[in-house]
């Protein structure tokens, strides 16, 4: 089982890009051509998903340091890591470090690499410092982990006070994220669908401000 498991993982990290609306391109390569398709994979990402709105629900500013779990090439990466300077940090996990690799390669074409930590992590682990960010990022892996709610768990010590736990995948995933999530002790504060196949969630600890309710609902209550 743990086998199947770390297979999972890494066909998640190593498939981000195309579940998250990628060209196709293989991010490998250098020179012109590749720089060309990195630059058309990340503007097909970009406007499918607006990842401004991720941005967004993370409340990251400068300065800020947030997680970012599962992180594969990329593509929500250089959003992140913009968003946080100057002063921030991204660190960006994923159990692959040749995919990590990828990702320094967006980093270094966008002239972001000084901004990211790379970190390669166990399949079940978050690895993360206690009372350390602002927020963590989770896009289209929290359905990967074995058990999703242990995951969630070990997370939230490594939240700073009022810092958040964000959740982004496939709209099918949803109520099983929410679930978790709650199960986990995390309050919703605010969901959104800002694309029709994807939605984003906010979670903080119990007691946190603003997280009593549930705001800015869209695509159907909590249950």
């Amino acid at each position: 089982m743990r086998v199947l498991i770390l297979v999972l993982l890494v066909a998640a990290s190593c498939g981000r890009r195309e579940a998250e609306g990628s060209s196709g391109s293989d991010g490998h390569g250098s020179g012109p051509s590749a720089t060309s398709d990195s630059a058309r994979e990340q503007a097909r990402f970009d406007a499918e998903r607006r990842p401004e709105k991720v941005v967004e629900a993370l409340g990251i500013g400068p300065g800020s340091r947030v997680a970012d779990i599962g992180a594969g090439s990329g593509l929500l990466t250089v959003h992140l890591a913009r968003a946080v300077r100057p002063g921030g940090q991204v660190i960006a996990t994923d159990i692959d470090n040749a995919v990590l690799d990828l990702l320094q390669s967006r980093l270094a074409a966008a002239g972001l690499a000084d901004v990211v930590e790379r970190r390669v992590v166990a399949a079940e682990h978050p690895e993360l410092e206690a009372a350390s960010y602002d927020a963590i990022l989770l896009a289209e892996v929290d359905h990967y982990f074995s058990d999703e709610i242990a995951w969630l768990k070990e997370a939230t010590p490594a939240l700073k006070p009022g810092g958040r736990i964000v959740i982004s995948n496939r709209i099918h995933h949803r109520l099983r994220s929410l679930a978790a999530a709650r199960s986990a002790g995390l309050e919703l504060v605010s969901e959104s669908t800002p694309v029709p196949t994807h939605f984003i969630a906010v979670f903080t600890t119990a007691g946190a401000p603003g997280s009593t309710r549930a705001t800015g609902v869209a695509g159907g209550k909590v249950k």
